[in-house]
């Protein structure tokens, strides 16, 4: 059975990843504008090119999704 699925943007080039930074392994210049946090989400496309740094998992997501991409956890 082939059912297509449009929940999702068509094309591996529509996927992306978010994954848990933690804020101690960032640069010196982009740990000085995180304050409060130990731990933000970075989202990469799926060539590994980072896209966005944010502050919640659930930001990253919606961000995703807001620019057509289909978000995926990665560990």
């Amino acid at each position: 059975m082939n059912t297509p699925f449009h929940g999702l943007p068509q094309g591996t080039d529509r996927i992306v990843y978010v994954r848990p930074v933690a804020v101690a392994d960032l640069p010196d210049e982009v740990r000085e504008q995180i304050v409060g946090l130990e731990t933000i989400y970075s989202v990469h496309g799926a060539d590994g090119r980072q896209l966005a740094l944010v502050a919640d998992r659930n930001l990253a997501f919606h961000l995703a999704r807001e620019h057509d991409f289909a978000p995926m956890s990665v560990h």
